[in-house]
């Protein structure tokens, strides 16, 4: 099987430069906020299995925004 790849070079406006800083800025904000939940959700239940299948959603506060 061989593995293929593409790269693209962006030229962005100076108004598209901004909003990609910004989209990746907020992206970068979930994946963390969403990181530490999940680390916090295994420290409490590493030992118990089955809790820990059933914490495997997205937190209500990102569901809510």
């Amino acid at each position: 099987m061989a593995n293929k790849a593409y790269k693209f070079r962006l030229y962005p406006t100076q108004e598209q430069a901004q909003l990609l800083a910004k989209t990746f800025g907020c992206v970068r904000f979930v994946y963390n906020k969403m990181l530490e939940e999940r680390k916090q959700i295994y420290e409490k239940f590493k030992d118990d299995k089955e809790a820990l299948k059933q914490h495997k959603f997205p937190t209500n506060w990102c569901q809510k925004k």
